[in-house]
């Protein structure tokens, strides 16, 4: 079986602002890789891409993993006739998308206007390709700006552009710039008739000639002698030198073809990981479809030296550090599904993912939440906890690097940190009162809830560790989510620093107390101790109806914290499953509360029903954002039959799998051999 034929990469690209069915990219690149590769089909800056759109602006170089978090260190790459443009308004071509291939290895288009074809394959830090015109017109390769400052320089001898740029959305990123050297074989431009360009504000693009040209905005135009042109490209966040480096490493003597057959079986060897006799070719291509989202995201921030030592830039200083280092990835999102399935299928490159993000507290005094190259900070808590405590129990970080970890934890679980993005918000109110009041945070009933199971992680590697008075003290302090218990609603409610419930609660009010969700969506997050949240109900049955509510109820809303509805308040109506808000990432573990109290066929149920009506391989395929591969690998794991229910327990909890047959790195799998409604880690690999 060929893998890579059944993944569609425009899966969930069919989004806009207001309403997500992904909010994807079609990405080419490599598993994990530094460099990815998308169409750019209009000016906006972080929907950049639809699939319904016949207009082209070029290739970008990207690295945006939402685009609500947006791009940084972008580069676009079109092909012209004629006389260049430099604004998107003036520069766009025609194209036809139906005919165009996007592969997870392959990016493949043709550009009416310019009469030419581009087409690239990636290797991880850069991409070797061709561009092809089809008459004798003057021909260009443009490379545009996004936003931001842009420096080129066009080196004849060594037929060699050098362009940077210190384009990005913000965050903690001092003295950032991308490098790139884009490499042409032969003597393929022509020096002499290359121009620089500036997009100009209601006024017409400004066209010079020369080799070299920097500002807000500009790009430059390179003449091409003949029809055909093979260029090679790698991109450093370091300096030019270590970009020629990469391109060399990476690049040399490798031809389109090649670079192309090494690409696909790259992604081969990941696809195949996971292998399932499906129940139909619907569900085969949705399977895969998704799976290949597992493998994007977090992306490789490091680079290799002369040496051939990894090396990296630094956001939280600017300087270059020895080491391994990932980026764009967001935790509280991504703790739920990636990292525990990355520990059935990608245990190497896990711990190397560890081990950076533990680096992450040497480098900035703080472990990540949200990195998009630095710390952006974009989702409250510090669901790291869940991500360290994961790999800690799964054998996957070494008693050295689990201290340091332990370290950066005790720090951001007892100490208000100097800036909102860093550490746990309201953390010296919740070591004081035991929940985070409403009247200085936002989201107060979440960060109470996602600090008990932080400090509930705190402890299971305390006790790994063998620190017990400090596993002592965390496992009381993991209580703390009874705090905000409101028996009279059944509802976690946010409370004042008197210890009084905010008086004017809804159930079904978004925002303020809550993220991104209302009471129903929020109030059940207690993963690690499920029993004792039934306890408050007066036991399981009681609590069972409580979710069967949940489940029974319309999906009825009211904004309270918002300024207007979000996209997510949208998506839960539009899907119909109850209060079960699938498309957003607190809703991932309701089916599951099911099982994980011994009701597997009440999980099975809604489990499958949800798969089946908000999934599919196609534009508009994810009922929400999908989000670094949290949202595709909640179907994998739904269709496989097991969910990591609480990551930092070595076990998931069951369902049903929904295909004829399963195996993880070749080893079979079935869910539904297992007694009882769990199943221990180390069975499955």
């Amino acid at each position: 079986m060929q893998y890579c034929d059944l993944v569609n990469i425009r899966q969930g690209t069919a989004s806009v602002h207001r309403f997500s069915t992904g909010n994807t990219l079609p990405l080419t690149q490599l598993p994990f890789g530094m460099a990815s590769f998308a169409p750019q089909t209009c000016e906006d800056k972080r929907w950049y891409y639809h699939p319904s759109h016949r207009s082209l602006e070029g290739v970008r170089l990207t690295h945006q993993p939402s685009p609500w978090i947006a791009d940084y260190g972008a580069f676009v790459f079109l092909p012209q006739r004629g006389t260049p443009a430099c604004g998107g308004e003036e520069r766009w071509s025609g194209f036809r998308p139906e005919e165009a291939t996007l592969t997870p290895y392959l990016l493949q288009l043709e550009l009416l206007r310019a009469r030419a074809v581009f087409a690239l394959s990636p290797t991880e830090r850069g991409a070797v390709g061709t561009v092809t015109f089809t008459d004798d017109a003057p021909r260009y390769l443009s490379v545009l700006p996004v936003k931001d400052h842009y420096a080129y320089r066009f080196d004849p001898a060594t037929q060699t552009l050098f362009a940077s740029t210190d384009m990005n959305f913000g965050g903690d990123c001092k003295n950032f710039r991308a490098y790139l050297a884009l490499r042409f074989d032969g003597d393929a431009v022509d020096a002499d008739g290359t121009l620089c360009g500036q997009e100009r504000d209601n006024a017409e693009d400004l066209l010079t000639s020369g080799l070299a040209a920097e500002g807000e905005m500009t790009s430059i135009h390179l003449r091409l002698r003949e029809s055909e042109t093979t260029f090679r490209l790698a991109v450093s966040y370091i300096s030019f030198a270590q970009a020629l480096c990469t391109l060399e490493a990476e690049t040399a003597g490798l031809t389109p073809e090649a670079a192309c057959e090494a690409a696909r079986a790259r992604w081969e060897s990941y696809l195949s990981r996971v292998q399932i006799e499906a129940a139909d070719d619907r569900q085969l291509r949705t399977f895969y479809s998704c799976l290949y989202r597992a493998f994007l995201y977090p992306h490789k921030c490091y680079e290799y030296d002369a040496a051939g030592a990894p090396v990296h830039y630094c956001p939280h200083d600017g300087s270059v550090r020895p080491g391994v280092r990932y980026t764009d990835n967001g935790f509280w999102d991504t703790y739920r599904t990636v990292y525990p399935f990355f520990s059935l299928v990608a245990r190497e490159e896990l711990k190397e993912m560890l081990c950076a993000f533990i680096n992450e507290y040497e480098e900035s005094g703080w472990l990540p939440r949200w990195l998009s190259i630095g710390e952006r900070g974009c989702m409250p808590s510090t669901l790291i906890d869940a991500v360290i405590c994961d790999g800690a129990v799964k054998g996957l970080i070494d008693p050295p690097t689990l201290r340091r970890a332990l370290a950066g934890m005790l720090k951001h679980a007892t100490t208000d940190p100097p800036h909102p993005d860093f550490g746990r918000n309201g953390a010296a109110d919740y070591c004081r009162l035991g929940y985070v009041p409403y009247e200085n945070q936002n989201n107060s009933v979440n960060l109470t809830l996602d600090a008990a199971y932080g400090d509930w992680c705190i402890a299971e590697i305390a006790k790994l560790l063998g620190e017990t008075a400090i596993e002592a003290a965390y496992r009381k302090r993991a209580k703390n989510y009874r705090n905000l218990f409101d028996p009279s609603t059944g509802f976690m409610r946010a409370k004042d620093r008197s210890g009084r419930f905010r008086p004017d609660f809804s159930p079904v009010g978004w925002g303020r107390d809550y993220t991104e969700g209302s009471a129903w969506q929020n109030s059940f997050a207690v993963p690690h101790d499920v029993e004792g949240l039934a306890a408050l109900y007066g036991g399981k049955d009681a609590f069972l109806q409580k979710i069967d509510a949940l489940f029974a109820t319309p999906p009825i809303y009211e904004i309270v914290g918002y300024d207007c509805e979000i996209h997510e308040i949208t998506e839960m109506a539009a899907a119909d499953f109850g209060q079960c808000a699938i498309s957003n990432q607190p809703s991932f573990h309701l089916p599951y509360l099911y099982a994980a109290l011994g009701e597997v066929e009440k999980t099975a149920y809604w489990v499958e029903r949800i798969c089946k009506e908000a999934f599919s391989d196609a534009a508009d395929g994810f009922p929400g954002d999908e989000d670094n591969g949290s949202m595709a690998l909640w179907y994998v794991f739904g269709v496989l039959g097991f969910y990591p229910f609480c990551p930092g327990k070595p076990e998931f909890v069951k369902g049903k799998k929904q295909v004829r047959a399963a195996s993880i790195l070749g080893k079979p799998v079935d869910a539904d051999a297992f007694p009882g409604s769990t199943i221990p880690y180390d069975a499955l690999i």
